[in-house]
């Protein structure tokens, strides 16, 4: 077969068998969505001064180069409060300590031992927002049931909040009425009992085939498939079961989000906890093939089914976009794409929005004028392009 005669299926197929990772068929998750002569169409709204990565404690993924369901471990959207702390992964131990049966210090094989599966699962920072939306990515990670690792250590009936420390830490003050205390602290975030002993929550030590890496909480990170970033905490290294409701800084005072409602007639402010990912989609790239124009965009939302996507060029209606087949796990990206007709020279505007099976639609910035603190932005996100 020639060269100029091979799908860019084959040319990905023949890498990995060089790769030695040939097998008898390539799954599709490790395809690219991207077609064999897709060039890029540049956005006008990028700022030239964009710093995509931050040392030591920030990266962005640049959207615009996704071109498959899972990010590459070293462009995954990154942040944190207190540093990276480096752990050597043959003395790890994971505390459980509290309300419990038997207080364990588990090793990384005997999590193993526990069990190993694998999870789809994608996330965002409760700060991102467009146009770039960076703190983001998609992944397929290795580790086990968070309740399976509970149940070996047997929960308490008092047991009602269930703590994750990681082992980043750093000095803080905190306000105690008319006094305050500088004291070092840990970072940590809780989940009530009846969400840590379900199925969902996720001990993870491999991303994508790899142990973690820093950047991702090596050797040990909790997942907790649909909820934003923060929740998600890195470097685990101890969990405690308690009783009383965990009040740390970025569980309670920090991570908050500010939102006003209609309560009879009369608006009130309600204060409420970032947890669970809001419906969001975004538009990441735009690609020319000879002159045929394609919109690739991205679903996050926290596991509700999607019942469609759709895209709107300038002023003109919504219409339909397609939803990639192989990214239909409950919690990972959800890819689409949206096939631009009729594209002429100039300035446009795209923007997607969704909707899920249960009617919720992405809102527009407008609708979210009540919403006070930037947190858990979701609403539509218009894309500026130039056709030549």
């Amino acid at each position: 077969m020639l060269m100029n005669q091979r799908t860019r299926r084959d040319i990905l197929k023949g890498t990995l068998i060089v790769a030695g990772l040939g097998v008898l068929d390539i799954p599709e998750w490790a395809l690219p969505v991207l077609a064999q002569g897709d060039t890029d169409v540049p956005f006008t709204d990028i700022p030239d001064n964009v710093r995509w990565e931050t040392p030591p404690d920030r990266r962005l993924l640049d959207v615009r180069t996704i071109d498959g369901p899972f990010t590459p471990a070293d462009k995954f959207g990154t942040t944190q409060h207190y540093g990276h702390p480096t752990i050597d992964a043959a003395a790890f131990r994971l505390k459980i300590s509290g309300l419990v049966d038997r207080s364990k210090q588990l090793s990384l094989d005997d999590l193993k031992k526990i069990g190993s599966t694998d999870l789809v699962a994608g996330f965002e920072c409760s700060g991102n927002r467009g146009p770039l939306n960076g703190l983001c990515g998609n992944g397929r990670w290795t580790g086990v049931s968070l309740k399976s690792v509970l149940d070996s250590a047997g929960v308490k009936p008092a047991a009602r909040e269930f703590v994750f420390f990681g082992a980043d830490h750093g000095e803080e003050e905190v306000e105690w009425r008319a006094q305050k205390f500088k004291i070092d602290v840990p970072f940590g975030r809780s989940l009530n009992r009846e969400k840590a002993l379900s199925p969902e929550p996720f001990l993870a030590w491999a991303l994508n085939g790899q142990p973690l890496t820093k950047h991702q909480g090596a050797p040990l990170r909790l997942l907790v498939p649909g909820w934003y970033g923060v929740c998600n905490v890195k470097w685990l290294s101890q969990i405690h079961i308690q009783e009383d409701a965990y009040t740390g800084k970025y569980q309670s005072r920090w991570y908050r989000t500010i939102r006003g409602e209609m309560i009879d007639g009369e608006m009130k402010y309600m204060e409420t906890a970032v947890t669970h990912m809001n419906l969001k989609s975004f538009i990441a790239r735009v690609t020319k093939n000879g002159d045929q124009y394609k919109v690739l965009g991205v679903i996050l939302n926290d596991g509700t089914p999607i019942k469609s996507v759709e895209v709107k060029v300038d002023e003109g209606p919504w219409q339909p976009a397609t939803m990639d087949p192989s990214t239909k796990d409950k919690y990972g990206w959800k890819l689409f794409t949206y096939q631009w007709k009729g594209a002429t020279p100039g300035a446009h505007t795209l923007v997607s929005r969704a909707t899920d099976t249960n009617g919720k639609v992405q809102p527009t910035a407008q609708e979210l004028e009540t919403k006070k603190s930037f947190l858990e932005e979701n609403s539509q996100v218009p894309r500026k392009v130039m056709i030549a």
